[in-house]
């Protein structure tokens, strides 16, 4: 399917793209400031270096990830995970 949306900078507010795909796209440097995600699925993404604020990740799950480098609120993961693992 071709795409309807031109490369370029582009900026849209209070929008429903419910159902969408996105395949093959660079967001890198882009900004989502109040957007529902709720029920998405992401496979094969770069996160590299990008920051969450006021997210909610209840529900959520992350499998086959690489945590290396990543903090929640301020605590490396894989301290967290070598803390969870370690005998009592």
């Amino acid at each position: 399917m071709a795409s309807t949306i031109a490369d370029g900078k582009h900026a849209t507010r209070g929008v429903r793209l419910t159902g969408s795909t996105f395949e093959d796209v660079c967001l890198g440097d882009a900004r989502f400031d109040d957007v529902n995600l709720a029920g998405a699925s992401f496979r094969n993404i770069n996160l590299t270096g990008v920051r969450f604020d006021d997210v909610n990740l209840s529900g959520a799950e992350i499998t086959d990830a690489n945590l290396s480098g990543m903090k929640i609120n301020g605590v490396l993961v894989t301290d967290l995970f070598a803390a969870y693992r370690r005998p009592e």
